[in-house]
């Protein structure tokens, strides 16, 4: 074999798959030196943005949907060790302090170790914050989302404890703490833990909450309306499903497990699977694909969730039945597209909502305004309007079967007495923190009581 040859055999092949190794830094080392490319002709062309951003390991859904399984995602922000940027820190103690690779990623393996779960955990809750600030951009909103303690002169992140819960069946945002902390747990009759800090679904939907206090600060008390807190813990749910949907190889695979159809089986709509397993429940923790109805689930919150998760993931299904034209449109970009519509069409009418007290009612009225003034067809509102008529939450002064109206106002539909307590006894561990149960302010009030009582009694 001559010279010629054995150069020729030594150079990587042109299918040459880039990936951050040693070899690859030397392959491109050797091309840049070789084949240089020639000077640009014409107008300079643009500048390319400094490089940032990290790599990151995660569950595309949990342990347990194998389907999807452990895939790398890319985070488009300055990533620290940690991890921590300028909105998220990895606050928790003991766990080792995760440093990027020399090529500033965060690529933890094995899977199951408290180095991954760290990453894992920082990464979703990143995802999920920049997925609403790009909702709101995208709908001509300011993308600034602050947590609840943000101010002028209070920058402070949200800290995130992957394994801050040891041995607790449950997750929680707390406002007092900043943080959110994950439970991890042993199921009766296995020896296998489960670590909550690992669903995509669990993380993205604690996330959900700390999100929707920087919005809503008055919506997370339980001294309002059983439908308030019922749009705080169906806000969680629809976060984790809005999360799969921006992410185009769960859309994909949503679309060939269901052939299309969001009424099928599928992970999208079965919500912590690994968690509800070890329940022993089928369908995970919640089934967005629910027929529920506002007078059927009493006054319990986790219930009363379910009623909006699955008007909304109705409306969702749809809206995507409406727009799909599998010859010429591909199902999956169809699918995207209408995610992250009805996503801005949420958090839109979200914020528009009440500032207190807030109802369904209230809240699918902002829907179709929103709907009507993005200039959608009127089949959308059509959607809206009778999603939430179904489910008891408006009356619609017309037959279903008419176009909606703009110029009607929807009246509430069912409605508890105004007496009407939050049950919060099955809801996800925010809901029952003493913070936001009323529990801390009962109990400054009975110190007070005693502060009094001792004092009437001559005692200092």
């Amino acid at each position: 074999m001559n010279t010629e040859n054995e150069e020729r055999m030594s150079v990587p092949p042109v299918s040459f798959v880039p990936t951050p190794t040693i070899a690859y830094r030397s392959h491109r080392k050797m091309m840049k030196a070789t084949v240089q490319p020639g000077k640009p002709v014409g107008p300079i062309p643009i500048p390319l943005p400094k490089l940032s951003g990290a790599r990151v390991l995660i569950y595309k859904q949990d342990p347990s949907t194998i389907e999807i399984g452990i895939r790398k995602i890319f985070l488009p922000h300055h990533i620290f060790a940690g991890p921590k940027d300028s909105r998220i820190i990895n606050g928790a103690p003991g766990l080792p302090v995760i440093t990027p690779n020399v090529f500033g990623d965060l690529i933890e393996l094995p899977p199951d170790t408290d180095a991954f779960d760290a990453a894992h955990a920082f990464a979703i809750v990143r995802m999920t914050l920049t997925m609403y600030q790009r909702a709101l951009a995208s709908g001509g909103a300011p993308a600034t989302l602050p947590w609840q303690w943000n101010s002028g002169t209070n920058s402070d992140p949200l800290s995130v404890f992957p394994h801050g819960l040891p041995n607790v069946m449950n997750a929680f945002y707390s406002r007092g703490a900043k943080s959110l902390k994950f439970g991890d747990f042993v199921p009766s009759g296995s020896t296998n833990r489960v670590f909550t800090c690992r669903s995509l679904d669990i993380v993205a939907h604690e996330t959900g909450h700390a999100i929707l206090d920087g919005l809503k600060p008055a919506w997370i008390g339980a001294a309002g309306p059983p439908q308030t807190g019922g749009l705080h813990e169906s806000f969680g749910d629809l976060t984790s499903i809005f999360l799969a949907l921006s992410q185009l190889d769960q859309v994909e695979a949503v679309i060939a497990q269901t052939k299309a159809n969001l009424h099928d089986k599928t992970f999208l709509s079965d919500l912590a699977e690994q968690f509800g397993l070890a329940l022993g429940r089928p369908n995970g923790l919640r089934n967005a694909d629910n027929d529920l109805k506002l007078s059927e689930v009493g006054t319990e919150v986790h219930a009363i969730s379910q009623v909006f998760t699955g008007a909304i993931y109705d409306i969702l299904a749809d809206i995507f039945a409406f727009e799909r034209k599998p010859a010429t449109k591909d199902d999956a970009a169809v699918l995207y597209s209408v995610g992250q519509y009805v996503l801005s069409l949420v958090i839109r009418a979200i914020i528009h909502a009440p500032a207190a007290a807030a109802t369904y009612a209230d809240v699918a009225n902002q829907m179709l305004t929103i709907a009507f003034n993005d200039g959608k067809p009127v089949q959308y509102r059509n959607f809206i309007r009778n999603r939430f008529t179904l489910r008891e939450a408006i009356v619609s002064p017309t037959p279903l079967t008419a176009d909606h109206d703009p110029a009607h106002k929807m009246k509430t539909g069912y409605t508890d007495s105004a007496e009407a307590a939050q049950d919060r006894r099955a809801c996800c561990g925010t809901m029952q923190q003493p913070e936001f149960t009323g529990a801390e302010e009962a109990m400054e009030a009975e110190i007070e009581e005693f502060k009094k009582a001792l004092a009437k009694a001559g005692k200092k």
